[in-house]
């Protein structure tokens, strides 16, 4: 189990779940964009609950392996969609003008003397 802290508040949650929080943060983070999470932690009390963490350029999430009498949350389905969304924001390449045809390029540039 790994320990979330982010703000003032601290969660504990699975670790893949909680690595997997941190690739997406970080590349959400390098686009400059941000996404709500859904993720299941573990309540003082034990239960499982769901929280929802904002993710962006602002998140300073830091997350520590923290030993505990609890069994491992897992949620397969969250992580391969969290690493999945992470990898997709890291491949996609920004579009620039030199990837556009160029007529596009021209009103562009007719734009840009109006």
């Amino acid at each position: 189990m790994k320990r979330i802290h982010y703000t003032d508040d601290t969660w504990l949650t699975g670790s893949d779940i909680a690595d997997a929080v941190v690739h997406y943060a970080a590349a959400l983070a390098k686009r400059g964009s941000s996404e709500a999470v859904d993720i299941p932690v573990r309540s003082v009390e034990g239960s499982v609950e769901t929280i929802s963490l904002l993710l962006g350029p602002a998140s300073q999430l830091v997350v520590a392996p923290e030993a505990n009498a609890f069994d491992e949350i897992v949620d397969e389905a969250l992580v391969a969609r969290l690493n999945r969304a992470a990898d997709q924001l890291s491949d996609a390449a920004p579009v620039s003008a030199v990837e556009m045809d160029p007529t596009t390029i021209s009103l562009l540039n007719d734009f840009d003397q109006q």
